[in-house]
């Protein structure tokens, strides 16, 4: 068993302020820096990954420093190897800052037990209201050692209410005023409050009750007494060195006019959460060891009941997290008709084993209705294959869809299973499915129609229960009439027909898509943005995106990467100069055109875009500032 510490060094606040208390140990060596396999963990990039370590040697406490590159310093003096600290020695460690102390009652600025004029008459760690000790209550000669204040058959009952109530809490804030009810009815304290402990050692007020209710003043727990009540983890009771009523109006008693006081910590294990603090004005009627039980009880039940709160609302935290992360990456997102209609029909179509086809623009969308069909499907729990039949060419696609034995082309080193195969009671998406050569198409048909098939350079039957989304950007009518696709595929492909819309047809989607990338993106790289600019939006749904929903992630992910502002603004949004035309696949006439115009329109474009923000035209344009102003200059560029 380790001795207990007998030296702290504690945290220093700018303001003045102390922070985190860290314990030292006889015989244990408090490692200090970056790295978090020290025992003090800083996060100071001024700090080296193992910058000090503190410990005790010959009857002192020494410091030592690890050869970090800032160095360390006692006192503002730089420390040269090692050296023993003396009580309330400042130590600086890069930006970081502690005092070093044998005891907390050296700390500046925190009273002794004679600065408030209280003094420790007891202190608690255990409680003899224990299950153990209750039964003796039975006896019928009774037992002299029963407590006398509360009485058993009271506090037994304040208890049994205590818990039903504590259960019942849904919020730290119910659970607070449920406590506070049992202290004073179970104790005859005037006063009753619950802290918080926050950051090191300083405490929150969560709330405080009066038995008075014209009482209205609430003196915070002694310092001293939190002090011992944190390092001890024990329960304290105090009363005041001047009870004596021709000495209550001393100067000394102004701050904390009581006549006792109980402290008590709140513990889960051994982590203090909090602090019930009871006090009592009256001089007759001081608080009392059993009472101070009591409340050592009651901050036992209150430890297990608020661990199991934030416990509670970790899970909730982390549960939503879960949830939001699952639909960044597997639901629509979007609030039109014609989302809403793409929607209902996935409902309608994925429990059934129909083949479904896709239709609608590059990028906008179709990949992902085929994986929320696959999501709302009896295969969820399958695999989901996807295959983009216009990124390979035609001499691979058949190995890659129904794999191939060794030797059965030159490069077949290995047997590889295909898509089909591996989709086996999944799902497998053919993207571009209009771009699969004729000579693969009859092969694929026969799967769909469920016959087996035989890997390139076998002869053995493979049956798979594969379910088959297409999805294509182009007419495949016009397709089967040029004779590029086989009718009988068509057919077969076409059982359901789902459209997506380019992006321009449901723009009023546009922010919502934009809310959905932006979180995606800020999870992803940390940056704390927390949304768009009303001009940013305006700018956004005035867009008509030919490059549909993933020319909107680009640009929301560029804007993410570049912004170097808390709310994306117009400026941060760069759109492409392309339009979406009226169809005609003719190419733009020739205009003659020299580079220099070029260059002069597009400076100028970009200028005017980002509101003539130098520094960020020329990282879009990517050169230097200088070599913009140059440009600026010679093509004689004027802000509009």
């Amino acid at each position: 068993m380790p001795s207990l510490p007998n030296g702290y060094i504690v945290a220093c606040h700018d303001n003045g302020g102390f922070g985190k208390v860290h314990p030292l140990q006889r015989g244990l060596r408090c490692s200090i820096g970056r790295a978090p396999t020290n025992k003090v963990v800083l996060t100071d990039d001024l700090c080296s990954r193992e910058h000090a370590e503190i410990y005790f040697a010959e009857g002192k406490w020494m410091l030592r420093d690890l050869g970090s590159l800032n160095g360390s310093r006692i006192n503002g003096e730089q420390l040269q190897g090692e050296a023993p600290l003396a009580p309330n020695d400042e130590l600086q460690l890069g930006r970081s800052k502690f005092i070093f102390v044998n005891d907390l009652r050296e700390l500046p600025g925190v009273p002794d037990a004679g600065a408030d004029k209280l003094e420790i008459r007891k202190r608690l760690g255990t409680t003899r209201y224990s299950p153990k000790f209750v039964p003796t209550l039975a006896k019928p000669d009774g037992d002299a050692t029963l407590p006398d204040a509360p009485h058993w058959e009271n506090a037994i009952g304040v208890l049994y209410r205590l818990g039903i109530d504590m259960g019942a809490a849904e919020t730290l804030e119910g659970l607070v005023e449920v406590v506070l009810d049992a202290l004073l009815e179970g104790i005859p304290a005037e006063v009753g409050a619950v802290l918080a402990l926050k950051e090191g050692r300083d405490t929150e007020l969560l709330a405080h009750r009066y038995r008075d209710p014209k009482t209205q003043t609430y003196h915070k727990v002694s310092q001293f007494v939190s002090a011992e009540v944190l390092s001890t983890k024990e329960a304290v009771l105090a009363e005041n060195v001047n009870s004596d009523p021709a000495l209550r109006n001393r100067e000394s008693l102004s701050e904390l006019n009581v006549a006792s006081l109980i402290c008590a910590p709140v513990l889960f294990d051994t982590t203090v959460l909090g602090l019930i603090h009871l006090y009592s004005t009256a001089l007759h009627q001081p608080l009392t060891s059993d009472n101070m039980e009591f409340a050592l009880l009651v901050a036992r039940q209150f430890g297990i009941a608020w661990n199991q709160l934030k416990r509670r609302g970790a899970l909730s935290g982390a549960n939503k997290v879960l949830v939001d992360t699952l639909r960044l990456e597997s639901e629509l997102v979007g609030e039109s008709p014609s989302l809403m209609q793409i929607e209902s029909q996935i409902r309608r179509v994925a429990p059934t084993h129909a083949t479904v086809l896709i239709r609608g623009e590059s990028g906008s969308g179709k990949e992902l209705v085929a994986r929320a069909i696959h999501l709302s499907s009896p295969r969820r729990d399958g695999p989901f294959i996807c295959l983009n039949c216009a990124a390979i060419t035609e001499s691979l696609l058949e190995s890659e869809l129904f794999g191939h034995e060794k030797g059965a082309f030159t490069g077949a080193t290995e047997k590889m299973i295909g898509k089909f195969e591996a989709a086996d009671n999944g799902t497998v998406f053919l993207d571009e499915i209009g771009e699969m050569p004729l000579s693969t198409q009859s092969k694929f048909l026969r799967v769909l129609e469920g016959h087996p098939f035989e890997r390139l350079g076998g002869n053995n039957k493979i049956q798979v229960d594969v379910r088959v989304v297409a999805a294509t950007n182009k007419a495949l009518e016009e397709a089967v009439r040029g004779g590029e696709f086989r009718k009988d595929l068509f057919y077969r492909l076409q059982v359901v027909e789902i459209r997506v819309p380019p992006l321009r047809e449901h723009v009023g989607d546009v922010p919502l898509l934009a809310e959905h990338f932006l979180k995606r993106f800020v999870n992803e790289t940390g940056r704390k943005i927390r949304g768009f600019t009303e001009q940013a939006y305006e700018k956004l749904k005035n867009y008509s995106w030919p490059g549909n929903v993933r020319e909107l992630r680009n640009v929301i992910e560029r804007a993410v990467a570049l912004s170097v502002n808390p709310v994306l603004d117009a400026a941060d949004i760069w759109l492409s100069s392309l339009e979406v035309g009226s169809g005609s696949h003719f190419p733009t006439p020739f205009k003659p055109v020299s580079l220099d115009d070029i260059e002069r329109k597009h400076i100028l474009a970009t200028l005017n875009h980002t509101d003539w923000n130098k520094s960020k035209t020329a990282e879009i344009l990517g050169i230097e500032r200088s070599t913009l102003d140059r440009k600026i200059k010679s093509y004689d560029l004027r802000r509009e």
